[in-house]
């Protein structure tokens, strides 16, 4: 017999969805949000509450749950395959929507600056954490930012850059391999 009966209004328990019971089927219940929108759970998903009471659950209640829930997911180790063993450790996309909030106004000069700015400290970062590969993102366009890249990567000693991976970037990343010192 569940505890639960239509007309009951309950949360659920792994999401922030609050409705009322409309249909109760086959294990199934049926609830009507208070968007409008009628979803579907089992009775586990769900808690009873007052639509009166206010509802607070302690950490330690949480915790009991997230260990429940944890004992019931299964295990399943993950395989690294070999080509994804050597992807690149950090992907810097220098597309300008990405790296600021509104260039509209901006000249071609300033954007193609920011650009470049994010891209040396980007390498930099890299050169200091002793990161071996680095993918940057800069797009095909008329290629004038890959162009600069290029001109900045071949100041720096100790730096190879090539093409980056055809089938993930096309032609619009520059892979940089950074050789570590022993």
């Amino acid at each position: 017999m569940s505890v639960f009966q239509i007309g009951d209004t309950v949360e659920a328990i792994d999401d922030i969805t609050k409705g009322v019971i409309v249909k109760i089927k086959n294990g199934q219940i049926t609830i009507e949000s208070s968007d409008g929108f009628q979803l579907n759970y089992s009775a586990s998903e769900l808690i009873k509450v007052s639509e009166s009471s206010s509802f607070s659950v302690s950490n330690y209640d949480v915790a009991q749950i997230k260990s429940e829930k944890e004992s019931l997911k299964k295990r399943k180790s993950q395989v690294v395959k070999a080509k994804d063993r050597n992807a690149p450790k950090m992907e810097v996309d220098l597309h300008i929507h990405q790296l600021i909030k509104f260039s509209k106004g901006m000249s071609n000069h300033e954007i193609l600056n920011i650009q470049l700015d994010t891209a040396k400290r980007q390498l930099d970062f890299a050169m200091r954490k002793r990161i071996s590969k680095i993918v940057f993102i800069h797009g095909v366009g008329e290629g004038i930012l890959k162009e600069e890249l290029h001109y900045l990567f071949g100041r720096y000693e100790g730096v190879k850059f090539y093409e980056a991976d055809y089938q993930k970037y096309g032609l619009g990343g520059t892979e940089v391999y950074i050789y570590q010192n022993a």
